[in-house]
């Protein structure tokens, strides 16, 4: 075999074995939402009753940051603001909001299923208009592969996220925390947000 076709077999074997690797990476698990009040917390593991009645463990690693939370109206949405809004789709077709959150402009947009009601949609997407109606407000917001109006009723749940600290976290407090579970099955923090005088997280 000569030098050209031996260099060929090799960068083919490497390939390969790169494809093979890739094949046989696990899949990271998705995130599990756990939504609740704070029951313990002795700055490892958070103790959470949640909102169907069971009790959970989440631990807390060093490395992740706590957002505290704040409140937001639709007099702070501008445009061209980026948005976290999840919706249902009433019966007679009109989509509805039952949360709505400023989140990062570097987020990615997009549509995707979410867990906060049953078949409720999470919409990340910038804002293009906003119009009054007697039924609240109606956004036209832009999610990068086209254009939807939502209606967002009077109280619909509303929070923006703020800066907050680990010792936010106190029995009593509302608290909303994306986890995923270790090696050993235990659920482990991945982004945590907790109520702040007296303003809920309402993912």
């Amino acid at each position: 075999m000569n030098i050209t076709a031996t260099r060929l077999l090799g960068a083919s074997l490497l390939c390969l074995a790169a494809s093979l690797a890739q094949a046989q990476a696990p899949t990271p698990a998705p995130n599990t939402n756990i939504r609740g009040t704070v029951t313990a917390f002795d700055g490892k593991t958070i103790g959470v009753a949640t909102r169907d009645g069971k009790a959970v463990q989440v631990a807390l690693p060093e490395g992740v940051n706590v957002s505290g939370t704040e409140a937001f109206t639709l007099a702070d949405v501008k445009p061209g603001q980026v948005l976290g809004v999840t919706t249902v789709r009433r019966a007679d077709g009109q989509l509805v909001a039952i949360d709505v959150r400023p989140i990062p402009p570097t987020a990615r947009l997009g549509l995707s299923p979410f867990d906060l009601a049953p078949e409720s949609t999470m919409t990340n997407a910038s804002v293009e208009a906003q119009v009054a109606s007697t039924n609240g407000a109606e956004l036209t917001l832009n999610h990068g592969g086209g254009t939807l109006k939502v209606l967002v009723p009077p109280g619909t749940p509303m929070s923006r996220a703020v800066p907050g600290k680990r010792e936010d976290i106190k029995p009593g407090e509302t608290i909303f925390v994306a986890a995923r579970p270790d090696a050993d099955g235990k659920l482990v923090a991945v982004r945590v947000q907790v109520s702040t005088n007296g303003v809920k997280p309402t993912q």
